[in-house]
This record gives C-alpha cells, sequence and structure tokens, in this order.
C-alpha cells in the first residue's frame, strides 16, 4: 500500500549570514512542523490520491522505480502557491533548491515531472480542500492559537482565466475549437472528415474586421450587421459539419474501427466535439439574439467564454473595475488574521443573507457567539436584522446603507461601533495579500471544480504562513 508521509530527517541547513534567508527557512520549517503535528490533514488528502499514487512511477538515472506520497504532493502544492508560480517554475525551483527538496520530501531522488503533478493536484477535490481546512481549523482552536472574541466577514471577486468576451471573439474560438478536432480526427480517419475545407484565416479576418470597426465610435451597430451575417454563417456550417461527422463517428468508435491508441483519441475527440457544439450553440443564440434581434440578454443566459462557461459577469461598481468575470468567495476571520471559514459561489449571493450562517458557523467552531461582528455595508439588510443579531452579540459593526435616522447616526458613531469598524478595515489587507502574493486574483485552473479547489488551497497555505508565525 502506499504510505502517506516520506518521514523526514531535521532540517540541517546551516544558518545563513543573511536574515532574510533565516527567516524564509523558519518559514517552511514551521509549515513542516504544523502539517507533521497534524496527520489527519494528510489522511484527507491521500483519500484522494491513494490509487493514483500507486501509478505515478519515475525512474532515477540508474532504473530505480521512485514514487511519490500524499504528503509531498501536499507540500508541493503549498509550495506553489507561496512561491506564486506556475507549473512548470514551481517544479524547477524545488528541484534546483535543496532546502525545498528536504522539505517536500522527495531529498536526493527523482523530481516528479509537472505533468504527473498537475493531474495529482487535480484529484484533490473541492471537499477535501475543505475539510482540510476545517480540520486546521479545529486543531488551533484546541491549542488556543486562535479566539473567537471578533469575527469580519467580507467578500471579495476571484476571477477565471478568459479574455474579454464580445460576440465575434467567441464566435471566432467556437469555430478554431471544432476546427481543432475536425483536424486531428482528419488525421486518423479522412472518410470521416471528407473533402471540405476549414476556413480559419477567413472567420479570423472577419472577427478582427468586426473587432475594429466596433472600437470605432463613427460606426453604428446597424453597420455592423452585414459582417456579423456572415460570421453566423461560417460558424453555422462548421456546426453542422461537425454534427454530421459526429454522426459518423459514434457507430464507428462503437464498432472498435481503430487500433488502441487511435480509439482512444477518437472517443476523446467525439466528447470534445460534442461538449464544444453544445457551447457553441448558446454563443450562436445569444449573439443573434443581441445583433439581429436587438434583444438584450440577460445575463444569468449568457455564456462568456466556451472553456470556463461556468464563469459569472459580476458588476461590483469598484473604480478600477467596474466589471469582472469569475466568482464570489466569503471569507470568515478573527483577530489573529486566521480565516476559520469560506465559501466559493458559482453564482452571486445575496451578501445580508450570508451572516446567520456565518456565525452559526462560527459558534459552532468555538462553542460561543463572537462578542464582536463587523462586516461592510453590503451586509446590511434592515435595524430588524441588526437588533436580531444584538441579541447575541454585543458589538454588530455593519454600516446601514443610505440616510440615516438619528438612532442609527448614534449607533454608528458609537466608540465601541468605530472600534470594530476599524478592526473590520483589517480584513481587506488579507484580501489583498491573497490576491496579490498568494495568486487568487485569477484562477488559471480550468473548470468549477479546479476553480473551488484552488481557493481551498490558497486559503490551507495562508492559515499555515499564519500559524508558522506563531
Amino acid at each position: 500500500m502506499r504510505p502517506e508521509i516520506n518521514n523526514q530527517s531535521e532540517f540541517n541547513f546551516q544558518v545563513s549570514n543573511l536574515q532574510l534567508t533565516n527567516d524564509y527557512y523558519a518559514k517552511y520549517e514551521a509549515i513542516s512542523t504544523v502539517l507533521d503535528e497534524h496527520p489527519e490533514i494528510i489522511d484527507a488528502v491521500h483519500h484522494d490520491l491513494a490509487k493514483a499514487l500507486e501509478k505515478a512511477t519515475v525512474q532515477d538515472r540508474h532504473g530505480a522505480q521512485f514514487k511519490f506520497t500524499s504528503d509531498t504532493i501536499l507540500r508541493i502544492v503549498l509550495c506553489q502557491v507561496i512561491e506564486g508560480m506556475s507549473l512548470r517554475e514551481i517544479i524547477i525551483r524545488i528541484d534546483d533548491s535543496s532546502f525545498l527538496r528536504q522539505f517536500v520530501r522527495i531529498y536526493n531522488g527523482p523530481m516528479i515531472d509537472f505533468t504527473t503533478y498537475s493531474k495529482l493536484r487535480n484529484l484533490i477535490r473541492p471537499e477535501t480542500w475543505k475539510k482540510v481546512n476545517e480540520l486546521l481549523t479545529q486543531a488551533a482552536v484546541r491549542q488556543g492559537l486562535i479566539e473567537g472574541e471578533k469575527l469580519r466577514i467580507d467578500t471579495t471577486a476571484v476571477e477565471t482565466n478568459i479574455h474579454w468576451p464580445t460576440d465575434s471573439s467567441l464566435l471566432w474560438d467556437t469555430y478554431r475549437t471544432l476546427a481543432r478536432f475536425i483536424e486531428r480526427i482528419r488525421d486518423i480517419d479522412p472518410v470521416v472528415v471528407g473533402t471540405r475545407r476549414l476556413l480559419c484565416k477567413k472567420v479570423k479576418k472577419l472577427h478582427q474586421k468586426i473587432a475594429r470597426k466596433a472600437a470605432k465610435k463613427s460606426h453604428s451597430a446597424e453597420a455592423l450587421k452585414p459582417l456579423y451575417i456572415r460570421l453566423f454563417d461560417l460558424v453555422e456550417s462548421i456546426m453542422a459539419w461537425s454534427s454530421d461527422m459526429a454522426e459518423l463517428l459514434a457507430p464507428r468508435i462503437a464498432g472498435h474501427r481503430y487500433g488502441p491508441v487511435e480509439q482512444a483519441v477518437m472517443e476523446a475527440c467525439l466528447k470534445e466535439l460534442l461538449h464544444f457544439q453544445t457551447l457553441g450553440e448558446r454563443v450562436l443564440d445569444q449573439a443573434r439574439r443581441r445583433i439581429l434581434d436587438n434583444e438584450k440578454v440577460p445575463n444569468e443566459e449568457k455564456i462568456f467564454s466556451i472553456f470556463e462557461p461556468h464563469t459569472e459577469l459580476l458588476i461590483r461598481g469598484k473604480a478600477g473595475k467596474p466589471i469582472e468575470f469569475g466568482h464570489m468567495i466569503q471569507i470568515q476571520q478573527v483577530e489573529d488574521k486566521f480565516i476559520t471559514d469560506y465559501d466559493v459561489f458559482e453564482t452571486k449571493p445575496i451578501e445580508h443573507e450570508l451572516v446567520e450562517p456565518a456565525i452559526k458557523r462560527h459558534k459552532t467552531l468555538f462553542g460561543k457567539y463572537p462578542e464582536e461582528l463587523s462586516a461592510d455595508k453590503g451586509y446590511y439588510e434592515s435595524m430588524e436584522q441588526i437588533n436580531r443579531l444584538s441579541e447575541k452579540i454585543d458589538v454588530v459593526a455593519i454600516n446601514k446603507k443610505g440616510k440615516r435616522t438619528e438612532e442609527e447616526t448614534e449607533r454608528e458613531t458609537d466608540p465601541a461601533f468605530r472600534h470594530a469598524q476599524r478592526f473590520r478595515a483589517g480584513v481587506e489587507g488579507t484580501i489583498s495579500f491573497l490576491k496579490r502574493i498568494l495568486g487568487l486574483f485569477r484562477c488559471y485552473n480550468k473548470g468549477w471544480p479546479h476553480y473551488a479547489a484552488t481557493v481551498g488551497a490558497t486559503i490551507l497555505a495562508h492559515n499555515l504562513l499564519i500559524l508558522a508565525r506563531c
């Protein structure tokens, strides 16, 4: 059975003359100690990775087989988040660093390649990251490392990795993606594809022409319609072509007409072809309604990327970014900057509805309600809400939206309220740290499950850094 942990010897790196280097070593040593003290964290990750790790082997220069552990994969993920590097960069960084090799417990063995690491990391489910964070939080409470006297909550947007969506760019994405799978199928079975030509250059030029004209204020929407009609025809043509191919390809795959490798490639191509064809139909529908019918399509019905179809349009009124594409997350934080809980929302939530669940989870964790609750005005619903919360919490510091009565003004100018609001402002620094230092401003992993998992991994890295300072 695959072991969870490759037992580590003590860190034995010589003390540097640079305090910066010593602090760097101390940070990872403290994180390593925390992980070793809580094996239940590795147990949770091992549940997702056990089967895959049995097959994930590499050979050293002498031909010896080497397997990796769940502990190693978790530590590489933490390194990637803390160092702020891509998959390739973190593998090179660890491979080139004796200290990080010892931290991830590979030592002098062969280094894992980035494709294997990527597959293993993606096997850790969002639910597992949530559980791991809960286990770490519960352990911190038991050890008295964090207190629950104060609670602050806030939401922020984490972007998905998409380009700015326009009708012409989404149509071009649809065409070029279907064309790529058609070419792959043509290489294996030209009969299924036929002799028709792909017109990628023509479609791309049409998209670029529309984009250039749309950027000029002198061109009206009516002037773009003829170009869009030509683009619609070309995209509809390739979608009909791919549909015909799928009908021909399905029985050939079912009859195992191809060799083992070709069979696997054809099955994958057919699956992707049908997937992107379905998304392309949605792109065509919304573009026709907007361009030809002059209909205002609701954001809930739109698709903003065929590669990240779960992406949501977020209008938050921020001066620098009035419109963002991604999802909202919420964090709950206590005095010591420790994030005790987090949520990832597939659709934008109503913030004031999140307050009650947040304080209930806090009570479950600490056994009591916080003495002080602070949040921004987005969490304000009514004075009835404030009064209801005040029955459980001594200081409820949530500003009201709009005009205030004399009683409400008196509440918000109370020294305890203003002190709590100053505490609330600290959560903005945490959000900035998550985004600027730990890379949570944008998620580069594809798909909703991997998006939620990335948030969970980043929260875990943040909390381990907080405990390392303790």
